[in-house]
């Protein structure tokens, strides 16, 4: 372990990286998640998009349907993460283009982990959020229905609304970001020249 984190990375290694910090800077200005809500009444869809640092969409119209089965308002000032997010991604991306400039394997390494376990953390953070605001109703609301928890990716019914939720580009710029770190790490043995000893 200790032979690979002190390696080096080849040119190819190094402009990966340098890729995935500029896949990870897009990742920023796009929705890494979207709810829509379909129903008879609102043909055109209703739309909830999470971005790193916003929750956009229609979400006053969204909270004033959700009044009526007792789920709690949906508001930024709920989600502590969204104001740190864009710092999170920033560093990472510091990281890596340290890692294209020195070619250092644990700069790599330690890019990667972060991204890596913030990407896993992101996964159960939308699933937590997801799963609290189905379940937690006020049983006091004006309709009944029974708690829910709606699917990260794929198609729901919820009374009158089918819902369709799905990771937008966002997302999936910051999983090839990921990607890219780890191929660059696994495979920069093969690329790389052995080095000339001084």
């Amino acid at each position: 372990m200790g032979k690979f984190l002190n390696g080096k990375l080849s040119i190819t290694g190094r402009i990966l990286f340098v890729i995935a910090g500029l896949l990870l800077v897009a990742c920023l200005f796009f929705p890494w998640w979207r709810l829509e809500l379909i129903a008879t009444i609102y043909p055109e869809g209703l739309r909830m998009e999470v971005f790193a640092n916003k929750i956009g969409g229609k979400i006053d119209i969204l909270n004033n349907l959700n009044h009526y089965i007792g789920m709690k308002e949906i508001s930024e000032a709920d989600f502590p993460e969204l104001q740190f997010m864009v710092y999170i991604v920033g560093a990472i991306v510091a990281i890596a283009f340290l890692t294209a400039i020195s070619g250092k394997v644990w700069l790599g390494s330690t890019a990667f982990v972060i991204a890596g376990a913030g990407g896993l953390l992101g996964l159960y953070d939308l699933w937590f959020w997801l799963r609290k605001y189905g379940t937690d109703l006020d049983p006091m609301a004006a309709i009944k229905i029974p708690p829910f928890v709606p699917p990260m990716m794929g198609q729901n019914q919820l009374a009158n609304f089918t819902t369709y939720s799905s990771f937008q580009l966002g997302g999936y710029l910051l999983g090839a970001g990921i990607i890219l770190m780890l191929i660059a790490l696994w495979r920069f043995r093969r690329w790389e020249k052995p080095a000339v000893e001084q």
